[in-house]
């Protein structure tokens, strides 16, 4: 065998590699590109805003929460109808009735299945959102934003239509 032949093939191998692994980074980038952004679970907006403002949603629920109760009163959630229900009032005890309240409801995995509720009845500080139909069993993220004039709090609950116990983060 030669060894000026078998010493040629060399510099071939290891521009090869360069530009495979070039070419590896390119399509990397290109893919991860085009994926689309997801809303964070936590404050019902893309993970980047919910990051740079997170100071600011912990001051509003420091702020809120000096003025303010609010509390989850559901037993569970049910695919087929579920009511969620959340008490507000003040320090003093009396229920808050102007109080603006938004809820998401979506799968942890996916935002196929995400619902917006804005819709409510009020009584007695007590605001219920009825007749909510869940497309599948098993786990859903309920995020609450309520706004009583300049205040506003986040309230999020993981639960699941199989069974009663919920988390709350």
């Amino acid at each position: 065998m030669d060894k000026k032949s078998s010493g040629r093939i060399w510099p071939y191998v290891i521009g090869g590699a360069i530009t495979l692994v070039f070419g590896f980074c390119v399509a990397t980038i290109i893919v991860t590109s085009k994926a689309d952004v997801q809303k964070s679970n936590a404050y019902m907006t893309y993970y980047q805003d919910a990051d740079a403002k997170a100071n600011d949603f912990i001051m509003a629920k420091i702020k809120f929460d000096k003025k303010y109760n609010l509390s989850y009163i559901n037993n569970g959630i049910n695919q087929d109808s579920t009511t969620l229900s959340y008490k507000i009032t003040d320090k003093k005890g009396n229920p808050v009735k102007d109080a603006k309240l938004l809820v998401s409801i979506s799968r942890p995995d996916t935002h196929e299945f995400d619902k917006k509720l804005d819709k409510f009845t009020q009584k007695d500080g007590i605001y219920t959102f009825s007749g909510i139909k869940l497309e599948k069993p098993g786990k859903w993220d309920i995020m609450l934003k309520v706004t009583i004039g300049n205040d506003y709090r986040f309230l999020n609950i993981k639960a699941d239509t199989r069974n009663k116990k919920y988390t709350q983060f």
